[in-house]
């Protein structure tokens, strides 16, 4: 009877192997992104039929998966996954176009830039009307110079900024540098709330969008929820595979595949 369902599940695990391109989950807030991926590694290997797999191990299952630009634990929306040779072509979406939705609460001000640091400062904004910030996002549309958060996945000395901090070492600021913002609209205003409907290119923080912009209106702000809508050719509602539609079928029915040749791989978790 062994021998019965031993073909089948040779043939799922080699077609699983054999995947080559691009497909986007729905990462939900919590987990951080590399965590997403290693839990879709594990369902998926499972549905092959290997037992027990550790999505971490390299060796037994060499299950090549990758995916294209961090999103924070905090998060949800677009993760963009490669696997097998679509690995090499993550690159390009990391330099490339994204869209966000951000919801930012006026008046605080966090370690962390987002909701789930501590407060280190709170501010009136009574003074700050609708008009106020959209002719502040003016300044914050086009070609501009953006300091990196201290709590981000950029590395000093090989780690993480935002685990050497968690550590409890001094970390230094990374220097400003240049990012592209192509647009930044103002979807709702609701003191101390507000919502930003963001597309910009690579490199960009949404945090750091956020701070600033409660900076130069004289208060502060943090991000309360951040989704990513759209990476690349892909977006949350039409392409995003949730947690219960990780299956090799729908994998295959959505998968880019790899064009000829391709770039260095970015991001890449195997």
């Amino acid at each position: 009877m062994a021998g019965t369902t031993a073909a089948p599940i040779t043939s799922s695990l080699s077609k699983l192997q054999s995947l080559n391109g691009l497909f986007a989950i729905h990462k939900k807030q919590g987990p951080t992104s590399a965590e997403v991926l290693n839990a879709l590694k594990e369902v998926l290997l499972k549905e092959a039929g290997v037992q027990n797999p550790n999505p971490r191990k390299r060796r037994k299952q060499s299950l090549k998966m990758g995916h294209g630009g961090t999103l924070d634990s905090a998060a949800t929306g677009v993760l963009v996954v490669g696997v097998g040779n679509g690995t090499k072509m993550l690159s390009k979406l990391l330099t490339g176009s994204k869209k966000y939705v951000a919801v930012g609460e006026l008046g605080k001000a966090t370690d962390t830039l987002d909701a789930t640091g501590s407060v280190i400062l709170e501010k009136d904004f009574e003074h700050i009307t609708r008009l106020d910030m959209e002719e502040k996002l003016k300044t914050f549309t086009g070609d501009i110079m953006q300091v990196p958060p201290l709590y981000s996945a950029l590395k000093q000395d090989g780690q993480r900024l935002s685990v050497l901090l968690m550590k409890g070492h001094k970390v230094e600021a990374k220097p400003a540098r240049p990012v592209t913002v192509y647009s930044l609209t103002l979807q709702e205003f609701k003191p101390p709330l507000f919502t930003l409907d963001i597309e910009c290119g690579g490199g960009f923080y949404v945090r750091s969008l956020v701070d600033d912009l409660g900076k130069a209106l004289s208060s502060c702000a943090h991000v309360k929820e951040l989704t990513r809508t759209k990476q690349g050719p892909f977006t949350l509602h039409e392409h995003a595979l949730r947690e219960d539609q990780w299956k090799l079928e729908n994998i295959l029915r959505s998968l880019h595949p790899c064009p000829e040749g391709g770039s260095k791989p970015a991001e890449t978790n195997t």
